[in-house]
Parts: C-alpha cells; structure tokens; sequence
C-alpha cells in the first residue's frame, strides 16, 4: 500500500522537495516576480504538452510538435505582417488579429490530422510517421520565412504572450482554461474514455466497438492544435517568428508527461500529472538558472531526469 501511494504521488513529492531545496539555495527563488516568470516559462510547454498528453495516452507519440509550433507561428506572423498575394488573380488579402489567429490554428489541426490520417491510412508507426512530419513542417517554415525573422506584429498580437490580466501573465490565463477543459474532455467524455480505453489495450477497445482510426486522427489533430496555441504564444512573447523556433521543443513536451506519470505504453496518467511535470521541469530550469549553472550542464542534468522519470515508469508498470 505504501508503495502504491509513493508511485501515485511521486511527482508531488520531487516538486516538494525541490521546492524547499532550492528555496534554501537561492533568496531570488521565493519571490512573486519569479513565480511569475516560472508560470510564464511553462505555459508554452504545457500547452504542448496536454497535447502531448492525449497522444501518449492513446498510446503514440508526436516528434512534431516542435516544427507545428514553428510553422503555426510563422504563418500567422506572416499574414499579420503582410497579408496573403495571389497575382494569378490581382487580389491581396489583408489580415485581421482575429484572422491570423485561426490560421494558426488552422495550421497546427491541420498537421495534426495528417499526422493521424498518415498512421491509421499507412499503418506507419506513430514515430515515424511524426519524425517525416518534423522534417515537412519544418521545411515549411523556412519556405515561408525565407530563413529570416518575422518581427514587428503590434501590440495587440504581442498582449497574448507578454500582456498581463489582473496582475498574471495572459500565457498562464490561457494554459490554465486549457488544463481546465482537458481535464473535463479526457475525464468526463466519452472520448475520453474511448482515449483511455485504446492506450490501455487497443485490440480489447476494437473489439468493444470503439472507432479506432477516428479515434486517433482526433488525439493527432489536438496534438497538432495544441502546437498551434504554443506557436501563437511563443510568437507573441517574443514578437517574432523564426525559422529555428521550438527545435527541441518535443523532446520537453514527452519529458514533462512521462515526469507527470503518464505512462509511455497509454492508458494511464492525467492532464493534472502533465501540469506537474511542466512545473517540475520549470522550477529545474529555473533554478539551475539562479544557481549559475552553466547551460551544457543543464542539458545534462535535465537528461538524467528524464532517464529516470522513464525508467520509475517502467518499473511501476512491471508491478
């Protein structure tokens, strides 16, 4: 019993602990505008990562996330700027904030959906069905961007990722509606319960009459808008597209829900569990920050982590 409780909460308890270590470690840790910023920071990797979330739990993986993000991003920063040409036709369309915004988002279920179509049409497995989608969307977007930044999208663009609502970053309004609805959808729905029931074991779920292909096209196609809303807020906070955004990206998203218990074989974990592993890998980065870290070191300690978020996963499943 003991060592079921310590599997359940084992998320909880690293938080906590880091938590106090590094609020003896550093003075700068403890104070609101650092709070702040750690909520800031992570708010673009949560909203990749519930995405992520209902992927793994359906029992895939999405390594595109990163390049979606990249490319939803671009585009919107592009018909911001400078709208949409067709000189076939003599028509230049010129785009709202409101516009740009549903492109990207546009873009990112779009991607997500071809994601899905690519592995239940093609069989491929989900990894390497994403990994080609990595390389495309990110081809795209230097298509797109011609290899140079996007910048200068005005402030009402830039208010949703650096703008503020009762004193809190708008990044961390928009993550927080997002946890709440996904908590609701992968909980309260039925397809939620279709989600659980294919990543647990998904011949059991065929025979049980549940739509697999639709089933799994939907998690991609969240997966991929998901990417978009990240695309949207990193563009926003940094008031540029660039053609490297978000290269890495994925590699965070995955670490963050295995670290949250989520399983990588499906069926098992919660979008609460995502949102702690989001918090444990910020407050990480964070304060290796604070401590002076150098950055190489960073990666390698933020590897270790991983490994052993993994590795706790696969023993608990054994048992």
């Amino acid at each position: 019993m003991n060592r079921r409780l310590l599997q359940r909460f084992q998320s909880l308890i690293a938080l906590a602990v880091m938590f106090v270590a590094l609020s003896f470690a550093s003075s700068k840790f403890l104070t609101v505008d650092n709070g702040l910023n750690v909520l800031r920071q992570i708010s673009i990797n949560l909203c990749l990562s519930i995405g992520m979330t209902l992927v793994i739990l359906s029992g895939g993986i999405d390594l595109s996330v990163g390049s979606v993000l990249a490319l939803s991003g671009a585009v919107a920063a592009g018909f911001l700027k400078s709208g949409c040409t067709m000189p076939a036709l003599g028509v230049m369309l010129q785009f709202t904030l409101f516009g740009a915004i549903l492109t990207s988002l546009a873009v990112g279920l779009l991607f997500g959906a071809f994601n899905g179509l690519v592995i239940t049409r093609f069989r491929l497995p989900p990894f390497v069905a994403t990994l080609g989608t990595l390389s495309i969307a990110r081809g795209f977007t230097q298509l797109w961007t011609k290899g140079y930044p996007i910048t200068g999208l005005g402030p009402g663009f830039d208010f949703l990722g650096s703008g503020h609502f009762l004193g809190v970053p708008m990044p961390v309004w928009i993550s927080a509606m997002l946890v709440l609805l996904f908590s609701v959808v992968t909980r309260q729905t039925v397809f939620g319960r279709y989600l659980y029931a294919m990543g647990g074991n998904e011949q059991a779920a065929r025979l049980s009459g549940i739509n697999l292909n639709r089933t799994k096209v939907s998690v991609y196609a969240l997966g991929g808008l998901m990417a978009g809303v990240a695309g949207l807020l990193l563009t926003a906070r940094l008031d540029s597209a660039t053609p490297s955004a978000g290269i890495g990206y994925e590699l965070d998203s995955i670490a963050a829900v295995v670290i949250g218990g989520t399983s990588l074989s499906g069926g098992r974990g919660s979008i609460l569990g995502t949102v702690l592993g989001c918090l444990i890998i910020g407050i990480l980065n964070n304060g290796l920050v604070l401590l002076n870290v150098l950055p190489f070191w960073q990666q390698v300690i933020k590897g270790f982590v991983i490994l052993a978020a993994v590795a706790l996963d696969r023993v608990s499943a054994r048992n």
